[in-house]
């Protein structure tokens, strides 16, 4: 199968989703992420443009540990990413028909972040678009239309996972992918007291008491019509 996970920040998916991919990766998938957002808003010291290539080569890091396929940019700013735009749609219209998964991994709607609940959106939009032939530019090859797995908020505030996914196995390995973004952990450690790594890891260890597992990612289906699916294609 192919998997693609959407992200808003270079690191998004490593905190919510990165034990799953592996997972996939371990059983033969094709897994691609893709963060919508550069991340160059996420430092107070370093600049934007430095910061935009620092956070590009820690994703790529964290994808090369788990053996993912790809890890690309869509190239938006933070605080750019709007759900109402139509550059923004056809950016991940192209990034869905270029992968053409089996399954979408992305933001819960209701996350805390502005950008979050935006990206949520245009794959939910996105998703539906790329499916259509005649949607510009015309394709031969139009994406299939898929399930879509909404991911973990921040410290699980307010989400009830559908599924879980075991990732004992997989804890460690996710928690250095975690690492990679050093730009992101070591400044929130330094100046604001905050262990960004252990929360996480906290985090998968609460969902592993919610299913009986060591550790957990949780995840929602996007539950409307044509989006289900009888068959479990989360590992």
């Amino acid at each position: 199968m192919k998997v693609l996970a959407i992200g808003c920040h270079p690191d998004d998916v490593e905190i919510a989703c990165s034990g799953t991919l592996i997972k996939c990766v371990k059983r033969g998938d094709e897994v691609y992420v893709c963060h919508v957002s550069t991340g160059n808003l996420g430092h107070v010291i370093i600049p934007p443009d430095e910061l935009t290539k620092i956070r590009a080569e820690e994703a790529k890091k964290a994808g090369r540990m788990a053996g993912i396929k790809e890890v690309f940019c869509a190239g938006f700013n933070d605080l750019d990413v709007f759900s109402d735009n139509r550059k923004a749609r056809d950016k991940i219209v192209e990034v869905i028909r270029k992968v053409n998964p089996d399954f979408i991994i992305t933001h819960n709607p209701d996350d805390y972040m502005p950008d979050h609940a935006a990206v949520s959106k245009l794959v939910f939009d996105a998703s539906f678009a790329a499916t259509l032939p005649n949607y510009p530019p015309k394709t031969d090859n139009p994406a299939k239309l898929v399930p879509i797995y909404y991911m973990d908020t921040l410290a699980g505030v307010d989400f009830v996972p559908t599924e879980f996914v075991d990732i004992t196995e997989e804890i460690d390995l996710k928690t250095e992918m975690l690492k990679c973004h050093a730009s992101q952990l070591v400044w929130m450690k330094e100046h604001d007291g905050i262990d960004f790594a252990d929360m996480v890891r906290t985090c998968s260890k609460y969902r592993g008491y919610q299913c009986g597992a060591g550790y957990a990612e949780g995840f929602r289906s996007c539950n409307v019509y044509l989006k289900n699916t009888t068959k479990r294609l989360l590992p």
